[in-house]
């Protein structure tokens, strides 16, 4: 199946932080701090030079880590994250291109959608999960609810204007496996090395899911 081991990844903790890294050599002090608070899964973003590599060094070198990829955007990419050590792949849409790429990419894709049209496409490829993106710009909780009755093959991991305010209210609904965010990882912190904020922001993110 193309997303097998995907759920486990996603259901790992109630947040996956979405991470821009600008050097390499904050890459594995910041993943460990984010696995010491709980949050094993890790999108590191290709939004940055550094991205590949910081896949590398974490899978490498951060037990219990679980290194993703973002910002998937050209058929290239996957293999260059699968080479690099990363289990999955997260774009922020789904193109004709990316789906045939993704189908022979050796780790699991979670590819993005914002309308019902595009849910669809992914359930006729035999996908059960997708990323909601932008989540509070194509319409957030709402969207998202009105989505689970006719199509409830899908469930999301809802990125894009996610706080640690609106979380909560994501992961109550039952279509959402879980949300991704950037708020515990911001990059002042990883520039000043401050890893034990990130870890108590990390804390603080695995418990929005106690009560969802």
């Amino acid at each position: 199946m193309i997303q097998d081991g995907l759920e486990d990844i996603l259901r790992a903790a109630p947040v996956v932080p979405v991470v821009i890294i600008e050097d390499v050599a904050s890459a594995v002090p910041l993943a460990r701090a984010l696995v010491a608070g709980g949050l094993p899964a890790i999108e590191i973003t290709l939004r940055t030079k550094a991205g590949l590599e910081a896949i590398r060094a974490i899978a490498a070198e951060v037990q219990g880590a679980i290194p993703g990829v973002g910002t998937v955007v050209a058929p290239d990419h996957y293999k260059q994250a699968a080479k690099a050590g990363a289990r999955f792949a997260v774009s922020p849409g789904a193109t004709p291109t990316l789906l045939d790429a993704a189908a022979d990419c050796g780790i699991a894709p979670l590819p993005g959608i914002a309308t019902a049209s595009e849910a669809m496409v992914l359930i006729e490829r035999g996908y059960r999960f997708a990323k909601f993106f932008p989540a509070a710009a194509a319409g957030g909780t709402a969207f998202l609810a009105a989505l689970a009755s006719p199509l409830p093959q899908l469930r999301f991991c809802p990125t894009g204007g996610i706080t640690p305010e609106n979380a909560p209210a994501y992961l109550k609904l039952p279509n959402v496996v879980c949300v991704g965010g950037s708020w515990m990882v911001k990059r002042a912190a990883i520039a000043a090395g401050d890893w034990a904020t990130i870890e108590q922001g990390a804390r603080a993110a695995r418990a929005l899911g106690e009560g969802a």
